[in-house]
């Protein structure tokens, strides 16, 4: 499995990159000194609630400065890392220095880095770390991995009990209602029920039954290969799910042997992999530490898998896990277990007088309905995506607030569709009215242009996929109506 391992690297490479890159592009307008949520701020807290502890709990370089400099630098650092990577150089220190920076990010991002696909990126890259093992023990973590991430998607839906997942009809929604769709998935909207309906039923048999193909000889494992890029190629082209469908993609490497892969790939990139690594180390103590990973992650991902079904994980192996949460090596995953069959959109308006609202516009989450849905991908605009959560009300309150506003029930908070408990959004607003140069610059558009607004508030409507009747008739995409209020208007004069 040289040539699997070699260009799985380069992958990883190209990942890396992108994910440095797209955050970096953000990093001081989210978490920097004059951003939503400041990283120096949120370490502070940290470190005055739990004391020595918080150096566990979040994991991060930005304890030694959280400066704008800083996190810039840091996302420099990683991007040019990553680039290294790309090209071909695979030394283990490498691999480390790119995980510690990433979790890094993840950890001092709070809201903003706290995605699904970053914590597979986390737990790929750190077991990319012990890749040159002489054995195949890193590939079958590998296999196990990409087997955790398709099959718990898939059985997620069914134990969640959402209707619309059970009855076939979740596709109906889908591409209308996702964070951020593209112009392909407007046109795959239109496609008639029971071509949904089909493509519902193959969903489940790619996340339900062709894992299990995983495990199977190597005609069937190629098989479950071509299934899953398959399957990520249209999440890919219907909707900007970030780097995550290349991250998948290049989990699926292991499933092909370097026989299958020697056919395909030009012979100049597998030609070093041919004669090994160059840098195996075979010793008595790295042949140990592989398998005290591979021990670690098998048993408590497994005990992971088995709460799912039956509850919880035995006591032991719950406290295991919570010790080792904020490092991310062991995580579960499963995407739209819950469809949602409407799509709020928070549209936030500024005004001078407090009687004419212009509207602010983004770059790529729906706003003028005569603006076709973006394409971002690979790119993840992370402000657009957690403007989606809010409209629907999943908030992800911070600890602090959580105890102010529910004291013992916090679990109360998630299904809120108020901004009280999406602190960060009204951080976010603060900051327009500032006139916040780094946050300006995540929107499209800036009405407002050097001088900030007196008010700003947030409105909520309900948006729709036009059809193509109506899109023929005037142009637009969406169709959009008035809900009402989601934050009254704001001014930093108290007035």
């Amino acid at each position: 499995m040289l040539v699997a391992r070699w260009l799985f690297l380069r992958a990883l490479g190209l990942i890396y990159l992108i994910a440095f890159a797209s955050f970096g592009s953000q990093v001081t307008g989210l978490i920097g000194a004059r951003g939503i949520l400041p990283a120096g701020d949120y370490l502070q807290w940290t470190a005055q609630q739990n004391g020595l502890r918080a150096y566990w709990l979040v994991p991060t370089v930005f304890w030694l400065n959280a400066s704008d400099a800083a996190l810039q630098l840091v996302c420099i650092v990683g991007a040019i890392l990553s680039a290294i990577l790309l090209i071909g150089f695979a030394h283990r220190l490498l691999l480390l220095a790119l995980f510690v920076l990433y979790l890094s990010l993840v950890s001092a991002g709070q809201d903003f880095m706290a995605f699904q696909w970053d914590y597979l990126l986390l737990e790929a890259g750190f077991l990319a770390i012990f890749i040159d093992a002489p054995s195949n023990v890193v590939v079958w973590l590998f296999r196990w991995l990409l087997f955790r991430l398709m099959f718990l998607s898939g059985a997620l839906k069914l134990l969640s009990g959402d209707p619309t997942w059970r009855q076939l009809t979740a596709l109906n929604f889908h591409f209308e209602t996702q964070p951020l769709p593209t112009v392909i998935g407007w046109y795959v909207h239109q496609l008639p029920q029971w071509f949904h309906q089909l493509s519902t039923v193959m969903v489940f048999a790619v996340e339900l039954v062709v894992p299990f193909l995983i495990f199977a000889s190597r005609p069937l494992r190629i098989f479950a290969a071509v299934c899953f890029v398959f399957l990520q190629t249209l999440i890919f082209l219907t909707g900007n799910y970030t780097f995550f469908n290349l991250l998948a993609v290049a989990l699926c490497l292991f499933l092909l042997d370097d026989t299958v892969l020697r056919r395909v790939v030009p012979r100049r990139l597998f030609a070093r992999p041919a004669e090994g690594f160059g840098w195996q180390d075979t010793s008595l103590w790295r042949r140990r530490a592989v398998t005290v990973v591979a021990c670690t992650v098998i048993l408590l991902s497994g005990f992971e898998l088995v709460a799912l079904f039956i509850g919880r994980a035995p006591e032991p192996i719950g406290v295991v896990l919570g010790w080792l949460a904020p490092l991310h090596v062991v995580n579960t995953y499963g995407l739209f277990a819950v469809m949602t069959t409407e799509r709020p959109e928070i549209i936030v308006e500024g005004s001078n007088d407090g009687q004419t609202w212009v509207e602010y516009e983004f770059r790529y989450k729906p706003g003028d309905v005569r603006q076709p849905p973006a394409w971002a991908a690979p790119h993840q605009p992370r402000l657009d995506w957690q403007l989606w959560f809010a409209a629907l009300g999943y908030a992800t309150p911070k600890p602090w607030v959580l105890n102010r506003l529910f004291g013992s029930n916090p679990s109360a908070a998630f299904w809120l569709s108020n901004y009280e408990v999406d602190p960060w959004f009204v951080s976010f607003m603060v900051r327009l009215l500032e006139g916040s140069p780094d946050v300006l610059a995540l929107l499209g558009r800036n009405p407002f242009g050097d001088s900030p607004p007196r008010y700003v508030r947030a409105v909520l409507y309900r948006y729709r996929f036009t059809d193509l009747a109506e899109r023929s008739a005037d142009g637009a995409w969406w169709r959009r109506e008035f809900q009402g209020s989601y934050l009254p208007a704001l001014s930093l004069d108290g007035h």
